[in-house]
């Protein structure tokens, strides 16, 4: 827990992707997040969590279903949606809190 705490209070926006091995839809948002770091680079950093491997912080969190992806800045959840998410809108959102 004291890791992904200080993953997320840096000072660039993170992204934290609960998912599982199981779940399709989590195996369809993968290459999508890969492409999605391939553009932004430097600027973002993207964390996945296994919620069969780590129930504790899923529970913390609140996961119900998987993808649920959580968008950090400085720290602070600003962003939350759980579901399959295109490219274009994620890169749209994190652009958005990039300062």
């Amino acid at each position: 827990m004291a890791s992904f705490n200080e993953l997320i209070q840096g000072n660039k926006v993170v992204l934290v992707d609960f998912s599982a091995g199981w779940c399709g839809p989590c195996q369809m948002l993968a290459p999508i997040l890969k492409e999605v770091k391939e553009e932004l680079g430097e600027k973002l950093n993207i964390i996945k969590i296994d919620v069969d491997k780590n129930q504790a912080l899923a529970s913390k969190f609140q996961v119900q279903g998987v993808p649920t992806l959580i968008l950090y800045k400085d720290g602070n959840q600003v962003w939350r949606q759980s579901g399959l998410q295109q490219k274009h809108e994620l890169i749209r959102l994190i652009n958005s809190h990039l300062s």
